[in-house]
């Protein structure tokens, strides 16, 4: 456990740097100047309620997957009970756990995060997770090291809990394995799908893909019916600078790219 308390410190406290949308909320929600953020920062943010706290924090301390494959990593097949989280933000918070935020002007500022930053993040860390120790074997065996981590997060997320959806992920990589056409980035897309569309499990998602594909092939149809301007003055009709089909063109390829990704998906997972 001392372990997995002090990784959890060493990822808290990691220098953070402050996005746009933290510093538009706080300029917008407290009238403070961009210059004065880190003042802000240390002076004021203490005096807040946990509720504003969260508020400005969250977009820092809400977990993605790849902190999620740290602790994966170190956690392997053990899981900490919801019953264990209480006392592990509690240490945390006594330490005290001190935040390392970068303003714009590349200074870094200390703050002691209060309970209500240490819970959001420990609590979205699928710290309750598990894997069945033939599964975590064979992620053991990918060819990728490097990937490792980041496919037992993702085998530890909700969405496989069911048995229907579990097997969607074990055929899928399996399949994709042997025939060595496996990459990360088609297993995080099937993750992302499989926990938007919620299928039940593989009969349900191959019957549903085709309807899927051909709904973005529509999709794409629509959006490349745009032709190129050949005349300066016509481009300036359009808008000019403003022409958004420059956006449309990238849209087009993110629903390319998702019409491919569920070709390949359905061959790997056709029986």
């Amino acid at each position: 456990m001392s372990k997995l308390v002090e990784t959890l410190a060493g990822e808290l406290e990691r220098p953070r740097e402050l996005s746009v949308r933290v510093l538009n909320y706080i300029g917008g929600t407290y009238g403070v100047d961009q210059d004065a953020i880190g003042v802000f920062l240390v002076n004021e943010l203490p005096k807040l309620e946990d509720d504003e706290i969260d508020l400005i924090l969250s977009p820092l301390f809400t977990p993605k997957l790849a902190d999620q494959a740290i602790f994966a990593e170190l956690l392997g097949r053990d899981s900490i009970s919801r019953e264990q989280w209480p006392h592990l933000i509690q240490q945390l918070v006594a330490r005290p756990t001190r935040a390392q935020l970068t303003t714009p002007d590349s200074r870094c500022h200390s703050v002691d995060l209060r309970e209500v930053t240490v819970e959001r993040y420990v609590h979205r860390l699928r710290l309750e997770g598990s894997i069945s120790e033939s599964f975590f074997n064979f992620l053991n065996g990918i060819p990728t090291i490097a990937d490792r981590p980041m496919l037992k997060a993702i085998a530890r997320r909700a969405v496989w809990e069911n048995e229907g959806t579990q097997h969607i992920l074990v055929r899928y990589l399996t399949t994709a394995v042997d025939r060595a056409t496996y990459n990360l980035a088609d297993t995080i897309e099937l993750l992302n799908l499989v926990e938007g569309r919620k299928p039940a499990g593989i009969g349900d998602l191959l019957a549903r893909i085709p309807g899927w594909q051909e709904a973005l092939r529509q999709q794409v149809d629509v959006a490349s019916g745009s032709k190129p301007f050949f005349n300066e003055d016509i481009r300036m009709l359009h808008g000019g600078g403003r022409d958004q089909r420059g956006q449309d063109d990238v849209r087009v390829s993110t629903k390319q790219r998702e019409l491919e990704f569920l070709g390949r998906l359905q061959r790997i997972l056709m029986p």
